[in-house]
């Protein structure tokens, strides 16, 4: 097995040594794969013409970290995101839908440890999911990353209702804290991107209110609407969240948040490309 801590050194880039400036990205695609045998009954696999559209999509984006979710590891992130530009870090699990990262070449990379506590079923057939834990290094400053996908079923309503998926969530939340909390007293600048599966908007949000209160944070999306997909009545709530902490909060470039929606509209596009969209910011490094 590969040592839990790996160091990832990647081709020099120039202009690490001044203040860096990081396009992060959140992304579900949504059950990408090279594994198509396995995909649910009631999932078709993709098209080539519709994994065209998709690299199409990510070379618009353009990011220098990409935190991937429901993708199939590095063979399926190569489907649509060129690894002559991009290394992929996932996490050391065989599910079909992972949480991982696609970091730029040129890019220096410390891998942590999983957060393999976060996949509360490690041995059930549709387990939950591990979340993969990078360090980015500049010459002047490092950013701890967390890429993650946490359990469906409980996006919204109280999170301690008695229901299997928000239970399950709710112990997710409180793993996520106890990370958030360690990054606090490390002092280190960090960022959690990926589909948190709920809305934090409700002003008595349990989920927000634990992990704002295990170390202050940033929700780049607050007070914004998704429009991912959005319907005549406008945009709808993110489940999807970039989240900054310890220094980090201080980086952001004001107004680079931008989500990427598709220019394909109708519900069957939904599925042949994603029900998520890129979601991203950047971030100045000093």
């Amino acid at each position: 097995m590969r040592s839990l801590i790996l160091t990832l050194l990647l081709l020099l880039a120039p202009g690490l040594g001044r203040a860096t400036e990081l396009k992060l990205a959140s992304w579900n695609i949504a059950w990408l794969t090279t594994r198509d045998a396995l995909l649910p009954h009631d999932r078709s696999p993709r098209a080539q013409a519709d994994l065209a559209r998709l690299a199409d999509y990510a070379r618009r984006l353009d990011a220098d970290v990409i935190a991937l979710q429901e993708v199939d590891g590095p063979e399926g992130a190569a489907l649509i995101l060129d690894p002559r530009r991009y290394v992929f870090v996932f996490p050391e699990e065989d599910d079909l839908q992972r949480a991982g990262f696609a970091i730029r070449r040129g890019l220096h990379v410390i891998r942590n440890p999983d957060l393999a506590a976060l996949d509360l079923n490690p041995e059930a057939r549709r387990s939950l999911r591990r979340g993969t834990d990078v360090t980015v290094e500049s010459d002047s400053g490092r950013l701890r990353l967390l890429s993650l996908h946490l359990k469906s079923g409980c996006s919204s309503g109280r999170l301690d209702r008695p229901e299997p998926e928000c239970e399950q969530l709710a112990r997710q939340g409180e793993i996520l804290a106890k990370w958030i909390a360690a990054r606090r007293r490390e002092g280190v600048a960090f960022a959690l991107l990926g589909d948190f599966n709920r809305s934090f908007d409700a002003r008595t949000e349990r989920l927000w209110h634990e992990l704002s209160t295990a170390a202050p944070l940033l929700r780049v999306t607050e007070g914004v609407s998704n429009p991912c997909w959005a319907g005549p009545r406008g945009g709808r709530a993110f489940i999807d969240h970039i989240l900054l902490g310890g220094p980090a909060r201080d980086w952001m470039v004001p107004n680079s948040l931008r989500v990427m929606v598709y220019g394909e509209q109708g519900s069957g596009w939904r599925e042949r490309l994603s029900d998520h969209c890129p979601l991203s910011i950047r971030l100045r490094l000093p």
